[in-house]
């Protein structure tokens, strides 16, 4: 980690020494428009407005430095760094989430890496942004965590010349937390740059990432520990004594599992035709490179006790390795038309290995030899195209791909079009529908636990969706989606306690409707999201609650002639009780139980927000309810809610 550190970190001084060298080599007549304005303002000593720091997605959609204080950044405000309504926490930061609505992938047509719980806070490709800054830009993010540690993401961003931009930055969590054995320790380390030259005509994004995201597993709490935690049988009055969580007896306390994962990334493209104000057509080349590495590990020290886990192949010190390496490339050609719109044709190949290093035999019951291999790999070639355009107030737009060679079959195809009534009012609606394979954790999995090794075929997913987005921006926003999946792949506990992966045949159908409101009056504020969420034909598999919601009221309003924004109010936090999927240590998932209910209780949080120049500062008081009485609720069978804590961070923008 270190070492990819360092080497990145030459890399960008490099990159830096030779963009100023051909600045100075080849410095333009002209700079362009904004940074012309933007350095007149710099030699006037004023400090180029905030809109001028640009924040650019991989789609080149473009916003820019909010330091604003806003209901929004208050839900924004933790470990992930984005709303999180449709998650329930385990209890400490930087575990992971079980799901009030199940989890979307982004389109995809190869099998992903398993270990899923592990990738809420894995940065994919698609979760990098690149920038665009007239001075440099420093935000720092910190925030406090569970007993030992902090939580703190550092980001810098420099233009070294009006053409090239560098930036790096690094996330780091490690809580100790308040039950035995839950240390969370983990690090997002990240650096861009994105350059384009003086004609415009060549323009290029790149980023390495190197993460590695570690938990202690105390596989959730022991019989002994429910009833600790739980004040019955022989502890029944003992609250008190139970309060201090250190104190609950665990499962393990000698695991943990860790996610690791780099990847080297290229978007570049090179315009034949510039479309320019006087031209109405475009074209250009362009070729994308992503080499992503990743490997999950789990190691215990001994067998777990009470055969919880099974039988183990090994005496003690369990250990299971496995790792995926993937390279893509993927050339593309992009053609826009004033008129016809812009139309991107992709041709891409991706070659993959993911496994193990050894071939596992095993003998089963009728005393026949079975062979588990240790790898899937092979290439695939797809091919696919995106389309937009704006025709009479109607955006239009559709994308796709396939895979046309390979051993896997996949493709994804969606198509919709938005309408704007005006500012306040606007309308989108959606179809989409997939095939990919389950997961390579379905397909494969070995381990020194005899019950966890198996080797599948499993059928394609399927799923067609149609989504349609109402939003009024003084009344409300509902987002509502209707869903139906074919073969839905999941793990499943048998009826010997054993964790296997499952494949359910028939149609499931998801309704889910999503309400989204900010009602202000003067000074005061209620922020209302609700969600709804029915399912037909899979009730047993498909686990979620039917209804979400999260109530914020508040009070906010500068004080001080203006020289502090003060916002303060409560959040309430409900979801009704439902049969939530059980969490397994050994392949980092969520499994389907129906046994154990969860939810059915309220939450409310306090807090108190302050805004001084570019720093926004956060005190919040989390499950004030529990400060009151004994915390005995779930987020997943086995494993606590959080209980009533104080928390304090902020987030700091430099604007230099």
């Amino acid at each position: 980690m270190r070492k990819n550190i360092i080497f990145t970190f030459l890399v960008l001084v490099v990159s830096v020494v030779c963009a100023q060298n051909q600045n100075q080599e080849s410095e333009p007549e002209g700079e362009e428009g904004d940074f012309k304005s933007l350095r007149n303002q710099e030699d006037e000593r004023e400090r180029p407005p905030v809109t001028s720091y640009r924040i650019i997605t991989v789609d080149n959609d473009t916003t820019y430095v909010d330091t604003t204080l806003t209901i929004q950044k208050d839900y924004k405000f933790n470990y992930l760094r984005r709303d999180d309504f449709e998650l329930l926490p385990i209890h400490n930061v930087g575990q992971s989430y079980n799901s009030l609505a199940k989890r979307t992938e982004r389109d995809h047509v190869l099998p992903l890496f398993g270990a899923r719980s592990r990738h809420f806070n894995f940065m994919e490709a698609e979760d990098i942004n690149y920038y665009l800054v007239p001075t440099p830009l420093t935000e720092l993010y910190f925030r406090t965590t569970f007993e030992q540690g902090q939580q703190l993401d550092a980001f810098f961003t420099v233009n070294t010349s009006p053409r090239l931009n560098l930036s790096i930055a690094y996330k780091g969590v490690r809580s100790l937390g308040k039950f035995q054995h839950a240390l969370t320790s983990t690090g997002n380390f990240r650096a861009t740059a994105s350059y384009y030259t003086k004609n415009e005509r060549y323009k290029m994004k790149a980023h390495f990432v190197s993460q590695d995201l570690l938990n202690e597993e105390n596989g959730g709490l022991s019989e002994e520990g429910l009833d600790q935690y739980l004040g019955r049988g022989a502890f029944v009055g003992e609250e008190s004594e139970f309060s201090d969580r250190g104190a609950i007896s665990v499962n393990f306390e000698d695991a943990e599992n860790k996610l690791v994962g780099r990847r080297t990334y290229v978007n570049h493209e090179y315009s034949i035709i510039k479309k320019t104000d006087s031209t109405d057509t475009g074209l250009s080349i362009g070729h994308i490179l992503d080499l992503t590495d990743k490997r999950y590990t789990y190691d215990q020290a001994a067998i777990a006790p009470n055969g919880l886990l099974g039988e183990a192949y090994v005496a003690a010190a369990i250990s299971d390795n496995v790792a995926l390496e993937d390279l893509s490339n993927q050339l593309f050609i992009d053609f826009t038309n004033t008129w016809l719109g812009n139309l991107k044709i992709k041709g891409g190949n991706s070659n993959y290995n993911y496994g193990y290093n050894s071939i596992l035999t095993q003998v089963d019951t009728l005393g026949n030899l079975t062979n588990i291999t240790n790898r899937i790999k092979g290439d695939i070639f797809t091919i696919g195209g995106e389309y937009h355009n704006n025709y009479r107030g109607f955006q239009l737009f559709a994308d796709g791909m396939t895979i046309v060679s390979g051993d896997f079959t996949g493709n994804y195809f969606n198509a919709g079009a938005g309408y704007e009534l005006n500012e306040q009012y606007q309308i989108e609606a959606k179809i989409g529908t997939s095939s990919v394979a389950p997961n390579y954790n379905f397909l494969l999995y070995q381990s020194d636990y005899v019950n966890y090794n198996w080797q599948n075929d499993l059928d394609n997913t399927e799923t067609q969706k149609i989504q349609v987005n109402l939003k009024a921006k003084k009344f409300a926003e509902i987002q509502a989606e209707y869903s139906t999946i074919k073969n839905y792949t999941y793990f499943n506990q048998n009826s010997e306690g054993i964790i296997e992966p499952d494949q359910f045949s028939d149609n499931i159908d998801v309704l889910k409707v999503k309400l989204s409101q900010d009602l202000t009056f003067r000074n005061f504020g209620l922020n209302n999201t609700v969600m709804y969420q029915n399912v037909q034909g899979g009730d047993q598999i498909y686990n979620v609650p039917d209804i979400v919601t999260r109530n914020t009221l508040y009070y906010q309003n500068h004080l001080f002639k203006r020289a502090l924004f003060l916002q303060t109010g409560v959040t309430f936090k409900y979801f009704t009780s439902y049969t939530a999927d059980a969490y397994d240590p050994v392949l980092a998932e969520f499994y389907v139980q129906n046994e154990e209910e969860i939810g059915g209780f309220p939450q409310f949080d306090i807090f108190f927000n302050a805004k001084v120049r570019q720093t926004r500062i956060y005190l919040k008081f989390e499950n004030i309810g529990e400060a009151f009485m004994q915390n005995n609720e779930f987020s997943a069978p086995g494993y606590a809610t959080r209980d009533a804590v104080l928390r304090f961070g902020l987030v700091w923008n430099f604007f230099l």
